[in-house]
């Protein structure tokens, strides 16, 4: 049974200042335009109860990050959502600039619809932004709001930015007719990555990236065998490993201009798996992003950063 905590911890690590925070986690547990599964805006505080279970020694990096770097969990980003909804993005994105920027960010959704206004903060010149995500959030609007969870894809292009787009395996016609037309749109659609060769050029992408970079995690972009609790399940996706193997190419023997992450569209459910994975990628994430900087003063590349059993 995970933690009672009067304040969200993570790992049940107490609270560093924020200021002096190496990595900085912000609950966004915004659940205004889900349209299918409710549940959105009990997940970080789901991840934060499990993480207690987690081990402080990561695996793949083969340290124990938080031996090396400090960490502030802060309070959860809460205007109500009975607010206008361009006042309450606006309203966020002030907020996220608020917080230091020479840190790790990861935010916690909470729905897709966040990232345009984290990205707005966090990278206000143009960059890339790696979407992993089940659904192309191309649309222009949905329902009649253009900050739909199925709209951050269009906005972010809005802003100015590549997308590379990965685990795509639910789209709409208008959507297609986008990707044809827009150069700044790299996507890998999820039937292709399970191809060798398809996997491995997006691998390489991932690896060569330049410049500013976000990562935006809807989590319907695991198989639903490994995370059943999403908003908008579909069949196919990726596994545990593949993500792994995405982390690794993002981080291995550089450091990149990394402005955040955010991991979005987790609905706890009673297995509590899809929580548990979705922390677990949360310490892979400051895991390799730590040993890519230098905190533990080996920086470690290519198959380095794994344990060798033999």
């Amino acid at each position: 049974m995970g933690l009672v905590m009067s304040e969200p911890r993570f790992l049940a690590l107490p609270n560093t200042a924020t200021e002096q925070a190496d990595v900085v986690i912000l609950p966004v547990p915004l659940e205004r335009t889900v349209s299918f599964k409710p549940g959105t805006a009990k997940a970080p505080n789901a991840i934060f109860e499990i993480s207690d279970q987690l081990e402080f020694f990561e695996e793949d990096g083969g340290w124990s990050p938080f031996k090396h770097m400090t960490l502030a969990v802060e309070p959860a980003f809460a205007e109500p959502a009975s607010l206008d909804e361009a006042e309450w993005h606006a309203r966020l994105t002030r907020h996220t600039a608020s917080l230091p920027t020479e840190n790790l960010l990861i935010s916690l959704g909470g729905e897709h619809a966040i990232t345009p206004s984290l990205v707005a903060a966090r990278m206000p010149e143009p960059g890339t932004v790696i979407f992993l995500d089940a659904h192309a959030d191309l649309r222009d609007q949905y329902e009649s709001s253009r900050f739909s969870h199925a709209c951050p894809a269009k906005r972010l292009l809005e802003q100015g930015h590549n997308l590379l787009m990965a685990g795509i395996r639910s789209v709409y016609e208008t959507e297609v007719e986008l990707v044809g037309c827009e150069p700044r749109i790299s996507l890998f659609m999820d039937w292709d990555l399970h191809g060798k060769g398809q996997w491995e050029s997006f691998l390489q992408k991932v690896s060569t990236l330049n410049g500013p970079v976000y990562l935006s995690i809807d989590m319907d972009v695991f198989s639903p065998s490994c995370v059943p609790g999403v908003g908008t399940p579909q069949p196919g996706g990726l596994s545990w490993y593949q993500m792994v193997e995405i982390i690794e190419s993002l981080f291995t023997g550089r450091r990149i201009e990394l402005r955040g992450v955010d991991l979005v569209e987790l609905v706890p459910e009673p297995s509590r798996v899809s929580e548990m994975t979705a922390a677990k990628l949360l310490m892979k994430l400051v895991s390799f992003w730590g040993r890519a900087n230098g905190f533990d003063g080996k920086p470690m590349t290519g198959s380095q950063m794994r344990i060798e059993y033999e």
